[in-house]
């Protein structure tokens, strides 16, 4: 024994001296230096789909060029326009092709208003004769160029307006737009928020309609919130926002002729929502999707812009809520395909334009995850799905007869493409939870790998410099089912010793923690409490997504109810491991992830000592009406749903220590959630620690802001577990 000990102890000191040269991941590191990847920003493929544009951005100065490069070479072949050129134009930070590739919209000055909307001062270039044009003399939203590139529609102050290019003048198309009660053009709050679009206008192929929704916000309960800022009195934001069981605002769906100025009103019959509407290859077809309020029932209508009239090209019903996503895509004919999980899995569907099902595309017991486009030369339909696995995703082209599919890029991992225009080739990025995002082109037709564009390598670099320990994936059986799991030790893992637990959570319905990609900015924090003891896990419960419709709808009418339930069998489970010490067990997470620690340290007080809720609902009856009806219905309809759940109704549950934190402007989960969660914490006499955020939104960044907030948290977690 001795000998081995003696050949073993330089070993080990070895080890340990190489240890010490890692430095240790620190919050400041993260937040203020950065640990960021590198990527191709604003990536768009030429409609010859020979060569694409990217953005580039000189760090050094933050001057801006759309450069084009060939496909086939990956050599740039000119830029076409740089911000140094443009006198008296600010450094622009994105921009849009007209649909003749004639011109660029230049967006600059762009100032953020809520998760999606923003402001900015916009200019139209003109590649051929260098001119540039100033679409309005103040800060307009969502500008869209006409098909021929003559005309710029856009919304300023509530109301629609079209500025010709080569006159400069503007016409002013509605006038009743007033804050907070009529929107024209652009979407209110709550569809911006839970339906992810904020332009509400379209252009028809030929550019002789703009089709746009009307939001009629009068009835909608307002919300206000004081910002601090710096002044001697605080002002207060005002804005609509409709809670769970009260009005929406009136939503209706009107026809621009664009020569005449004429508006019509189109009838939709009893539609509640229309989130969304898209023009046809036919400039006199628009297709609109309504849903009725509960969410479970979808229409696809077909709409003729020469006299209004409807059709119902399709229905889609489900016991508990039908998704809304961006994958209707028309082919050259109007048939169309269409994302559905009506066999219990997200999967494609070919229809001819009459809305007649031809046939399904893709079926298994696996999730398309994202349509690319069809080929209509090659008859190839192109998708992302979760064949190689729930936590990985793969790149893939079929048939539209749901026939020849092959495999383009599908390795353990996250495989995503962005084609060409004539699907020759796409670029292809990877990363898993080892490998930052890698950028290579590929031949479409048979997933050949052509060539690296750009990777990551320095980034990896600088992380050898650093107490990195992988992220192991596996699966764990909790309440009869096969959750995903991740789990980082301490790069020193010793098996014979224990260690304290912290659980991070999220558990939104249909979201995804448990990946096998790239680290993104918590893992950077999870990697500095492993390298100090600490072991980190993460458990896809049920409500999650990329598993099949069941598995997601699982929790649809007590959503929070069966998803804590599995933290916590979850964090029992894992506490029965002989290196966990099961006296040291904590639980964290943001927003829904919020309401997910609150809720497990109360009613899973036996065996969490510990969590952290950052910005959390606390009671769905604070939130808003599309988000928590889609899950459960009406407070009116299903009181118990909302109140059995919400641990403002059990605050003397609390054994555990706990903090709280909110930002006082956050727009999406008021602080009124945490409020209340302090005042009934407080009347029950329990202790807790909180903190507050000044005027900081949903997010809590700005400034130092969060350097502030993951100190605060990395020493809540050493103090208290």
């Amino acid at each position: 024994m001795r000998k081995y000990f003696f050949i073993l102890f330089p070993l080990l000191a070895f080890c340990n001296v190489l240890s010490a040269q890692e430095k240790q991941i620190t919050v400041e590191e993260v937040y203020r230096n950065g640990f960021g990847t590198e990527g191709l920003d604003a990536l768009r493929s030429m409609k010859n789909g020979k060569q694409y544009t990217v953005l580039n951005i000189d760090r050094s100065n933050g001057a801006t060029t759309v450069d084009k490069y060939d496909y086939a070479t990956l050599e740039k072949v000119e830029t076409i326009v740089g911000s140094n050129d443009l006198q008296g134009v600010p450094g622009f930070r994105d921009y849009t092709f007209s649909a003749d590739e004639s011109k660029l919209l230049l967006a600059t000055e762009v100032e953020p208003i809520y998760r999606r909307s923003t402001l900015g001062v916009y200019y139209v270039y003109d590649i051929e004769t260098k001119e540039v044009t100033k679409v309005a003399d103040r800060k307009i939203q969502e500008p869209a160029l006409s098909p021929d590139g003559k005309k710029v529609a856009y919304v300023a102050e509530n109301n629609l307006f079209l500025f010709d290019i080569k006159s400069k003048e503007t016409r002013q198309l509605t006038t009743d737009g007033a804050k907070n009660k009529i929107i024209n053009g652009i979407t209110d709050w709550v569809y911006e928020e839970e339906f992810a679009f904020v332009r509400a206008f379209a252009w028809n192929a030929n550019g002789s309609k703009i089709a746009f929704l009307r939001f009629d916000e009068t009835h909608v309960p307002e919300f206000s919130m004081d910002i601090f800022g710096t002044g001697l009195y605080p002002q207060q934001q005002v804005f609509k926002y409709p809670k769970a069981g009260e009005d929406n605002a009136v939503v209706t769906l009107h026809m621009l002729d664009v020569e005449s100025g004429d508006i019509s009103q189109v009838d939709l019959g009893q539609a509640y929502y229309i989130p969304r509407i898209k023009w046809m290859n036919h400039p006199d077809y628009l297709s609109v999707q309504t849903l009725n309020r509960h969410q479970n029932r979808l229409k696809l209508y077909s709409v003729n812009a020469k006299d209004k009239t409807t059709s119902v090209l399709l229905e889609e019903t489900d016991d508990a809520y039908v998704d809304i996503n961006d994958d209707l895509t028309f082919l050259a004919d109007d048939s169309f395909i269409w994302l559905s999980e009506r066999d219990g899995y997200n999967h494609l569907y070919l229809y001819s334009q009459e809305g007649n099902l031809m046939n399904q595309i893709t079926q298994g017991p696996w999730e398309v995850t994202k349509y690319y486009g069809y080929d209509q030369n090659e008859d190839k339909v192109y998708y992302q799905s979760t064949e190689n696995g729930s936590i990985n995703r793969g790149v893939y082209s079929i048939g539209s007869s749901g026939m020849d599919k092959k495999a383009l890029a599908a390795g353990e991992g996250f495989n995503s493409a962005d084609f060409s225009a004539d699907f020759t080739y796409f670029i292809h990025t990877f990363s898993d939870a080892a490998t930052p995002p890698v950028y290579t082109l590929y031949k479409a037709k048979k997933g050949k790998k052509i060539k690296e564009i750009k990777n990551n390598d320095k980034l990896l670099d600088k992380l050898k410099g650093y107490q990195i320990s992988p992220k192991e994936f596996s699966t764990i059986e909790i309440n009869g089912n096969e959750l995903n799991m991740y789990m980082i030790k301490p790069k020193d893992f010793d098996p014979a010793k224990k260690y304290p637990l912290l659980m991070y959570q999220y558990s939104g319905p249909g979201s995804q923690s448990v990946a096998n990609q790239w680290m993104g900015y918590r893992d950077y924090w999870h990697q500095q409490l492993a390298s100090e003891g600490y072991i980190i896990a993460c458990v896809d419960g049920r409500g999650t997504g990329f598993k099949g419709r069941d598995f997601k709808k699982s929790t649809y009418l007590n959503l929070v109810k069966y998803e804590t339930e599995d933290q916590i069998a979850a964090a029992k489970k894992l506490s029965e491991l002989p290196y966990i010490d099961e006296n040291r067990t904590g639980i964290w997470g943001w927003s829904f992830g919020g309401h997910m620690a609150t809720n497990s340290l109360l009613k899973g007080n036996e065996v969490f000592e510990m969590a952290i809720a950052v910005a959390p609902v606390t009671t769905w009856r604070f939130y808003d009406t599309i988000y928590t009806e889609r899950f459960l219905r009406t407070p009116q309809e299903n009181p118990k749903g909302y109140d059995e759940n919400s641990p403002l109704n059990y605050p003397e549950l609390l054994k555990g220590d706990f903090l709280l934190i909110h930002g006082s402007g956050d727009d999406n989960v008021h602080v009124q959630n945490s409020m209340r969660m302090a005042e009934a914490l407080i009347q029950a006499n329990k202790q807790f620690e909180w903190a507050i955020y000044p005027d900081k939104n949903h997010g809590i960044y700005g400034g130092n802001t969060r350097i502030h907030l993951f100190n605060k948290m990395t020493d809540f977690v050493k103090e208290n577990l």
